[in-house]
């Protein structure tokens, strides 16, 4: 995935950067040097290295998952069912939010996901919110690195009259400040909704960000996606998610504007259209791929069947799948100097996959392919034998 310092867009989405009978050679956790095992082996610095044998696999970086809601809601409760979503936050600590979490990165890790977003968004106020946040913050790198994202939802239309302003004059003046002076989100989002007053108060919700510190993403998903991104290459936020809905007329802007994030796994789940990929790509748009993984109604968290929906349902080759699920998911979250790529320096975040050319990947549906994952040159994942265990030797992590 080596390439120009920028995310990946028209023929550059389509070229892996292959190495044939490669090598990594890997020195406290980062990247030393990769390139062809000939080479590699003979460097000074390889000698006396424990050598992996990965021969007939493909090695590749970590898979960057840019767009999740793993915070909420909690396990067993749907997202339609707020209030006792909402109940299930207040009564639980931190730390009980963490290890429900923590059970879904390990479960990610296991399918090849290294870097991790995630939304802490629930509509409870803001001591719900913090703690969410605060809960992303004790599972930062355990097992994975995780960003997190605070995601304002504004009031549907039709309610009260002011309660969208107040919303977000709340976020502006209180929430993000002190989300941004603790530094418990690295990003801000919003949930983009049509309207002259609403697409005003949007405006100040992002510019806000930027003078916090933080970055923006804008939540596309519903009515207006061709303003959301129009507002979004205006204000230059860090990503614009969604877009199931853009019309191709609408796509003006994307050749240079912000990674674009979209979510095949969401419209699998609703049996609805996905987002026109083909003719976002046809556009100059750098794509890249996330989950969406969501609970209760989007239960996608492997990785490996986000690029197979990508390629069977978007149009997407297996080559633009992986980079748009890697190196362009790294600069939509604004984390490309440690993932997405095997560069040198670079933390080595690797999956060796159980297939001996890469465009397997894009045809292969809802099995797991990893054999190893490798975490800052640490192996946290192996696949394991299929043999009999006596039941004294199971422990539930329960």
């Amino acid at each position: 995935m080596r390439g120009p310092r920028e995310a990946r867009r028209g023929p550059l989405l389509n070229d892996p950067g292959l190495i044939f009978d490669g090598s990594v050679l890997v020195r406290n956790g980062l990247v030393e040097e990769v390139g062809p095992t000939r080479r590699v082996e003979n460097l000074k610095t390889a000698r006396g290295a424990i050598e992996i044998n990965a021969a007939g696999r493909v090695v590749m970086p970590g898979f960057v998952d840019g767009h999740t809601h793993l915070a909420f809601p909690p396990p067993g409760l749907a997202r339609t069912d707020t209030a006792s979503a909402l109940n299930a936050v207040k009564s639980a600590t931190a730390s009980t939010l963490a290890i429900q979490m923590r059970n879904y990165l390990r479960a990610m890790a296991r399918h090849g996901t290294t870097t991790v977003e995630a939304k802490a968004a629930c509509g409870g106020g803001q001591s719900s919110g913090l703690k969410l946040l605060r809960a992303l913050a004790l599972v930062k790198h355990d097992p994975v690195d995780v960003v997190s994202t605070f995601l304002l939802c504004l009031p549907p239309p039709g309610g009260e009259p002011d309660a969208a302003e107040a919303a977000v004059v709340w976020a502006c003046e209180e929430l993000l400040p002190l989300v941004a002076r603790r530094r418990l989100a690295r990003f801000a989002d919003i949930e983009w909704s049509p309207g002259e007053r609403r697409q005003r108060l949007i405006r100040r919700y992002i510019e806000t960000t930027a003078r916090l510190g933080m970055g923006c993403r804008v939540h596309a998903d519903g009515d207006g996606p061709g303003e959301a991104t129009a507002l979004g290459c205006e204000l230059r936020v860090a990503g614009i998610d969604h877009l199931e809905k853009i019309a191709v007329g609408e796509l003006g802007g994307v050749a240079s504007g912000p990674v674009v994030t979209l979510l095949p796994g969401l419209a699998f789940h609703r049996g609805s259209r996905p987002a026109p990929a083909r003719a976002l790509l046809d556009a100059g748009a750098a794509v890249a791929l996330a989950s969406n993984f969501n609970r209760s109604d989007s239960p996608i968290l492997n990785m490996q069947t986000v690029v197979s929906l990508a390629c069977r349902e978007m149009g997407l080759t297996p080559a633009e799948a992986l980079v748009a699920a890697t190196v362009n998911g790294a600069y939509a979250l604004g984390c490309v100097s440690t993932a997405g790529s095997i560069e040198h320096g670079k933390p080595a975040d690797l999956i060796v996959f159980n297939v001996s050319d890469y465009r397997e990947l894009g045809h292969h549906s809802g099995m797991n392919l990893v054999h190893l994952t490798m975490k800052r040159g640490e192996f946290i994942y192996q696949e394991g034998a299929v043999a009999p265990l006596a039941a004294e030797h199971v422990r539930l992590p329960w």
